[in-house]
């Protein structure tokens, strides 16, 4: 369990007594249930992060009384001690329940009649003495005495440790490192935040100050800075930083001179932990500085994409006439002039950037690409971010698609850190990558990708440069384009069929920034007008539970999907979460919950995982894969309060998530339309109301507009509408990848 929000120990309850037998145990984060004889001689039982125990453990326990309604009266545990027993038949059963690898009942038996209240002692100290024990050679001695010594490291950083990160973080410290974790961490605890995952900045500044390091230290100012590069800039999408802007923010952060942040840059220059590049913006040359990693993925990005652009095998004009033709003859199809241009960028160029929006014909070009790479006996690959995305993008091409992840084989190593089968060691075998949804692709991802492309393959990008930029941190659609490095193909007409839907009309009026049509009745595009905040909320209630199910049937509402600009207020998606779970999956007898920090899930909610994780595992059928990614939404099948599991569909994959991961879900009746991208929806409910005006913006309202497959439905203010539509600010992310291939930058 994290230490923010936690009771100190003097506020909460306290039990002392020993382990009596373990119920469950997760090895992975320490989560436990076991029962425990308190020195009042009461059996009780203990639920919470309690690793590393075992039978005859002698603890004290501090946390709460909670009520379960299958179980009845547990104690949470919140902190814990952990001591060796004392006596001797503690010992022999300590001993005895296999606690120590090595000794088994037999052996403890002897141990404890020979040496009774000091076999500890023996045993970690005087390892030799044991070889009296018939079956206890040296060489078992010693390994009994390492896993000893290993245990003792053990309980020592959980008593270190405890105060500053409870159980669960220690359990990630010690697996990361050993038992060197209390000794690296008294010499720099800085280290953590760098290290170990979910440890940031503020909690391993927390502990050194506890521990007495010096706030005006080096290492203190040094960890700061890094932290603002890649925790503060990722946050905002920033690869990097302009060098008065960290300077700033590190001051703040750390409240430190000026003059001591810019030593510590130079420092870090040095032990070439920060990168810069210069820059040419409008205040004239800047330096950009980034850390390391981010520094290099851009650098993987602009270097390999050149590459690919300078050594694809070139398709002659007169061949490529050809196809087009043949194209349309077998299809009896007559291509725009800037479809047949996208298609002989895609022939004559290794990187091709395909855009526009809704109805312009993306597909329709993709779909004759395919046909001609496939003539030449080209291997091809169709990839998108996302799960729905490629998913679409199947179904749109009548061929495989994969999700990027996919494709490149990712896999996760024991730290839990993603890794990728195919990469520059590895590379893809396909001659032609095509990737759509690509504005999605953030900088980390995008380098991986290219790492795993052979030089001379092809690589088209598909995307829409209006919708809002990537998640993650980059903007590399837009940057590739700025850059005019790399032939880009723009279309812009929308097709007859298309025009029919004011869906895509109402989109490209948006983006030219005029006022969608809203006064029309019998289309797809729907508006409702509503002044208050109340109003607007229950009339997005009333439309998925009675409304649109009474004109459409009951079936349209898996199919209805909410977005909202904003997660607070009344209209909020943390808000219209709870209104919706209320009205479409409200309590019932049989339906089980389980709540988790303020939220209840329950089984039929809609949920959406909000992080990448790379080890959790699913299951297709009698196939078997892992990764679940940031934006996925599924639906609660099963709560399991005897296993401590929740079973999530996501589409038709089936993922098992312990009780202590669920912070990784959160309900998706509502989402934000950032976390909506990538996605397309039946029906998309879109509240317009007053909201800081960084959320009110015409790309915002376009990208949410645009995740509509069949019906629109705006609930609330014409004002808001004209407003967003009027409100082109972009949202700045500082990046470097645009200098880096434009003529005009430079790096060093």
């Amino acid at each position: 369990m994290e230490n923010e929000g936690r009771n100190t120990p003097s506020e909460q309850e306290k039990l002392s007594g020993s382990v009596e037998s373990i119920i469950y145990a997760n090895e992975e984060n320490g989560y436990t249930i076991l029962d425990f004889g308190t020195d009042q001689n009461e059996l009780v039982t203990l639920v919470g992060t309690i690793p590393y125990v075992a039978e005859g453990d002698e603890l004290t326990v501090y946390g709460k009384w909670v009520h379960n309604p299958k179980y009845g009266r547990q104690f949470q545990v919140q902190q814990f001690e952990k001591r060796l027993p004392s006596d001797a038949a503690a010992i022999l059963r300590y001993l005895s329940s296999g606690a120590v690898k090595g000794i088994g009942p037999k052996k403890a038996q002897k141990l404890v009649e020979l040496f009774g209240e000091d076999t500890f002692d023996v045993i970690e100290n005087h390892p030799d003495w044991m070889v009296q024990i018939p079956g206890i050679s040296h060489r078992m001695a010693g390994e009994i005495s390492e896993e000893f010594a290993r245990q003792a490291g053990i309980r020592s950083a959980m008593m270190f440790f405890r105060d500053f990160f409870g159980a669960a973080l220690t359990v990630r410290i010690y697996k990361a490192w050993g038992s060197a974790a209390v000794d690296r961490a008294r010499e720099n605890p800085y280290r953590l935040c760098e290290e170990i995952e979910g440890i940031g900045f503020e909690k391993a500044d927390d502990m050194a100050e506890k521990i007495g390091f010096d706030r005006m230290g080096e290492e203190r100012i040094k960890s700061g800075i890094l932290y603002v590069l890649t925790y503060n800039a990722a946050l905002n999408g920033h690869t990097c930083l302009p060098a008065e802007r960290l300077v700033e923010a590190a001051v703040a952060m750390l409240d430190v001179p000026k003059e001591r942040v810019e030593n510590a840059i130079a420092m870090l220059m040095k032990e070439q932990k920060l990168r810069r590049i210069h820059v040419r913006t409008e205040k004239g040359a800047e330096d950009y500085f980034f850390d390391r990693a981010s520094y290099d993925c851009e650098r993987v990005i602009a270097d390999k994409l050149v590459v690919l652009d300078r050594t694809c095998v070139k398709i002659e004009n007169r061949d490529i006439d050809h196809f087009i033709t043949r194209e349309e003859r077998s299809g009896g199809i007559a291509y725009a002039y800037l479809q047949k241009e996208a298609i002989a960028g895609a022939l004559e160029n290794g990187v091709l950037i395909l855009t526009g929006g809704p109805g312009t014909g993306k597909t329709t070009v993709v779909r004759a690409l395919l046909r001609i790479f496939r003539s030449l006996d080209f291997r091809v690959a169709l990839a998108a971010p996302t799960g729905r995305a490629a998913k679409r993008m199947s179904e749109a091409t009548s061929a495989e698609a994969k999700t990027v992840h996919r494709l490149l084989e990712m896999s996760y190593t024991d730290g839990k850190k993603a890794q990728f089968a195919r990469n520059e060691k590895d590379l893809l075998e396909e001659d032609v990558i095509i990737v759509d949804e690509s504005s999605m692709m953030d900088s980390v991802l995008t380098a991986a990708l290219l790492k795993a492309i052979k030089p001379g393959a092809r690589l088209i990008l598909i995307g829409d440069a209006d919708q809002l930029p990537s998640v993650g941190a980059g903007n590399v659609l837009h940057d590739l384009i700025a850059s005019g490095r790399f032939t880009t193909v723009a279309l812009t007409e929308v097709f007859r069929q298309a025009q029919h839907s004011l869906i895509v009309t109402n989109a490209h009026a948006i983006n030219r920034g005029e006022m969608p049509r809203l006064n029309v009745k019998d289309n797809d595009f729907f508006f409702l007008a509503r002044e208050s905040d109340g109003a607007i909320a229950a009339t997005v209630a009333e439309l998925c539970h009675t409304r649109l199910p009474r004109a459409y049937g009951a079936q349209i509402v898996g199919n209805i999907q909410v977005i909202s600009p904003s997660r607070k207020g009344e209209v909020g998606t943390e808000n219209l979460n709870r209104l919706l779970q209320n009205t479409l999956n409200p309590p019932r007898a049989g339906k089980r919950e389980h709540t988790v920090r303020d939220l209840v899930f329950r089984e039929g909610d809609r949920v959406m995982q909000i992080r990448n994780n790379y080890d959790l595992m699913w299951e297709r059928g009698e196939e078997n894969g892992c990764g679940v990614f940031n934006g996925d939404i599924g639906i609660i099948e099963n709560i399991s309060p005897k296993d401590r599991s929740v079973e999530v569909l996501f589409d038709d994959r089936h993922v098992t998530y312990d009780f202590t991961a669920l912070d990784e879900l959160e309900h998706a009746f509502a989402v934000t339309v950032h976390k909506s991208q990538g996605s397309e929806y039946p029906v998309v409910i879109l509240p317009l109301y007053s909201a800081p005006p960084m959320l009110l913006t015409r790309n915002l309202l376009y990208t949410a507009v645009t995740r509509a497959q069949k019906m629109v439905i705006l609930v609330g203010r014409e004002d808001i509408a004209a407003q967003m539509v009027k409100n082109n600010r972009q949202a700045m992310r500082y990046t470097g990848l645009c200098a880096r291939l434009f003529a005009g930058g430079e790096k060093q």
